[in-house]
């Protein structure tokens, strides 16, 4: 298939007439006849015009080269992430609370937070080289508020609970039980109503945006 050729079936394939390719072109019907014919060839301008028409390249028209298609950048899921930034946030909170009852050290603490660091870590470059970003971020929050808020609420509790309670206490990975059962069953019920309250949000905003896609 040579230049006039490729006009032509270009010409076909868009449904127009000669005419309203040389509208489109700005000449006669009769030179877009003779392009077709064979019997002249058009000008560099009218090459590119005819290429940006058409929606292919100069190279296409002039030698039938077809463009290599570039492959698709290969990205990894961001949900990956999210899974293995769980696993570090969940491992970072039974080692700490392991460490607590072996060794009764605020240590636990610090090596809770230190694996949990790692999992908030691997999560942002998840959301930063990944793909599925928004499914994966709403699947962090869902599993990951239930080991992330735990130590700090119970931080601040054990705290707070102390000073208030004129007692020793130390900060560690879960509740414990100090003044009376009233503030310790407090402390579970906030922890329990801030995570299920977390996770309530998100899935119905899980579920709007679903929606709104379909």
């Amino acid at each position: 298939m040579n230049l006039a050729d490729r006009i032509q079936t270009l010409r076909k394939e868009k449904g127009i007439s000669q005419e309203e390719l040389a509208e489109q072109a700005g000449v006669s019907r009769q030179a877009v006849s003779k392009w077709e014919s064979g019997q002249s060839t058009p000008e560099l301008e009218k090459l590119i015009l005819l290429s940006d028409y058409f929606g292919v390249t100069t190279d296409y028209l002039l030698k039938g080269t077809e463009p290599v298609p570039t492959a698709p950048e290969r990205r990894a899921d961001g949900r990956i992430f999210t899974v293995v930034a769980t696993a570090c946030n969940f491992a970072g909170l039974v080692l700490a609370i392991c460490v607590w009852v072996a060794w009764q050290t605020v240590v636990s603490v610090a090596v809770g937070f230190l694996l949990m660091a790692v999992g908030c870590a691997v999560f942002a470059v998840g959301q930063y080289v990944g793909t599925q970003k928004q499914d994966a971020k709403e699947l962090f929050t869902l599993l990951n508020v239930w080991p992330l808020t735990l130590m700090p609420i119970s931080c601040a509790f054990n705290m707070i609970d102390g000073v208030l309670g004129g007692f020793y206490w130390q900060l560690m990975p879960i509740p414990e039980l100090g003044n009376s059962l009233l503030s310790y069953g407090l402390c579970w019920l906030l922890y329990l109503a801030l995570c299920i309250g977390a996770d309530a949000v998100v899935w119905g905003r899980r579920k709007e945006r679903r929606s709104a896609e379909k």
